[in-house]
């Protein structure tokens, strides 16, 4: 089981004929941890930052159940992590901390450098949610399959995408980007939301949240929408996203 996903750096040359490709993730189960930094001859690290103002081994991240933690190695400078989903967001880890557990779903990690900054994004989608009656504390609490977030972004996506087919059962229709966006915009917390962002979403949903694919991230449009499809059925047959939900979003009437 992956409980954390770096997303690395991209590196001069990525990609055919040196553009950008998809991100290179770097996928960590429980226990496991990666060095970050500049790294040096002969001592690579797993997650390289090649800013000449980052330290050759600049820290440390490990994986935990439904979190992880950074460990900073620098003696001078502070780091930074802050919620991509919250609204400023952050925390500090300080010169020489060890193990500083972090919170969030969706963090990047900020290190001061010569060029700005340096950072890289780190994942942890398998967070729990308290659903239905407490833990009675009666034996082994049940893990929930499929742990969403009803504040994230993500959530706001698989919602939009469902609410057609909510609202009119017998509705075949699918929104597309431009529909989920469209939608969504109206939002306080979704007033920067893009296309790109979209996209980004409707795969993290479909190959990590929700499971429904195992090979690496994909244009949704791509696929002639069969991903989104795809994922509106499972959510729906499941109860993932059920009417309830549709008072996160703004009125009809209100786009």
């Amino acid at each position: 089981m992956d409980t954390v996903i770096v997303q690395l750096p991209e590196q001069v040359g990525d990609g055919p004929h040196g553009h950008p490709g998809r991100p290179r993730l770097l996928r960590l189960g429980p226990g496991d941890t990666a060095d970050f930094g500049r790294g040096a001859p002969g001592a690579p690290v797993a997650v390289p930052l090649s800013d000449p103002g980052v330290s050759r081994l600049a820290g440390q991240l490990t994986a935990a159940e439904d979190y992880w933690r950074l460990s900073n190695f620098s003696r001078v400078v502070t780091y930074v992590v802050e919620n991509l989903e919250g609204a400023g967001e952050h925390v500090k880890v300080a010169p020489g901390r060890l193990g500083a557990p972090v919170p969030f779903e969706f963090s990047r990690v900020l290190l001061p450098a010569a060029e700005g900054e340096a950072s890289f994004k780190v994942f942890a989608p398998e967070h729990a949610y308290l659903d239905g009656e407490p833990y009675d504390g009666v034996g082994e609490p049940t893990t929930l399959p499929f742990a969403l977030d009803p504040t994230s972004k993500y959530f706001l996506v698989l919602l939009a995408l469902c609410e057609p087919r909510l609202r009119h059962a017998s509705s075949g229709a699918v929104p597309g980007v431009g529909d989920v966006l469209e939608r969504l915009r109206p939002l306080e917390t979704c007033r920067r939301l893009t296309r790109s962002a979209v996209n980004y979403h409707i795969d993290y949903l479909a190959s990590v949240k929700l499971r429904l694919r195992t090979d690496g991230p994909a244009d949704p449009e791509g696929l002639g929408g069969g991903k989104r499809d795809e994922l509106v059925a499972f959510a729906l047959r499941f109860d993932l996203i059920r009417e309830e939900h549709l008072a996160l979003l703004t009125p009809p009437g209100g786009r």
